[in-house]
């Protein structure tokens, strides 16, 4: 009988999590599947018992259930600092993980970035934000967030520490001493591919710009990069690294990285 795992969120159908994790079974000949499921807010608690009542091997949250899930499941210490669960395992009771900024500082290490030491400046404040804060200040990053609404950068950069919040009209200053930009935001997400919150003006040649936006893969953001000689980094290579760390979680099971990689990027391209 198959082993059943699954993302939560509310909207869902755009997740090609499915496309990846099925590819990563397939290729390693296990008896597993992976589906999307839509879950509201108010409907998260039910969702997790009932999966882990039928069975399911584990699950992931996405927008907006991640924070939502703190308080409903036992967490992992780092989840539990970060305030928001993206990875959930039920082979001991129902635990939860947050796998979002391994998979952002992987994404970085693949590109040759090193983030010990380096000034970080995430953009925005939610659940990503608040992982990547959390993950890199952890690993030595010196990290700043600027957010549309200063108060809650400010908030999340004292639920850090040794983190500056403060609001966007202070990018331009800011951006001088930055090594590596952070998009965590939707900005720039398809539909709306002409937005952005940083431009090519703005940037330096030293800067590396990582959006963690995927779809498109190369967006506003990291086509400004591009114009101001500075390093683009796709957010595609952090959903697979997430995703990996997942499925290790649940299986025990190196993933092929490869694999996934290959399967989200067709799924982008259809």
């Amino acid at each position: 009988m198959k082993q059943v795992f699954g993302v939560l969120g509310d909207p869902i159908a755009h997740s090609i999590s499915p496309v990846m994790h099925n590819a990563a079974f397939e290729a390693l000949g296990m008896d597993c599947t992976y589906h999307a499921f839509r879950v509201e807010k108010q409907n998260l608690g039910d969702a997790i018992k009932g999966a882990k009542a039928m069975g399911f091997g584990g699950l992931n949250l996405t927008v907006p259930l991640k924070e939502t899930a703190i308080g409903l499941i036992e967490t992992d210490p780092l989840a539990a600092r970060i305030g928001a669960v993206n990875t959930i395992d039920f082979k001991d009771g129902i635990k939860g993980y947050n796998t979002d900024g391994i998979g952002a500082r992987k994404t970085l290490e693949d590109a040759g970035v090193d983030i010990e030491d380096k000034s970080v400046l995430v953009l925005g404040a939610g659940g990503a934000a608040r992982a990547i804060a959390f993950t890199f200040t952890e690993a030595g990053a010196k990290v700043n967030i600027a957010n549309r609404t200063p108060e809650r950068a400010m908030t999340l950069a004292a639920e850090v520490g040794k983190v500056n919040g403060f609001g966007l009209d202070v990018l331009d200053r800011c951006l001088e001493d930055t090594d590596i930009l952070i998009n965590t935001t939707t900005v720039g997400m398809d539909p709306n591919i002409g937005d952005c919150i940083v431009n090519a003006e703005q940037m330096h040649s030293d800067l590396t710009v990582f959006d963690i936006v995927y779809n498109p893969l190369k967006t506003r953001l990291l086509q400004e990069a591009e114009a101001a000689g500075a390093t683009p980094v796709t957010g595609i290579m952090m959903l697979v690294y997430q995703g990996a760390e997942a499925f290790r979680i649940w299986t025990g099971v190196e993933p092929p990285v490869d694999v996934m990689k290959k399967a989200a990027m067709e799924a982008l391209r259809l």
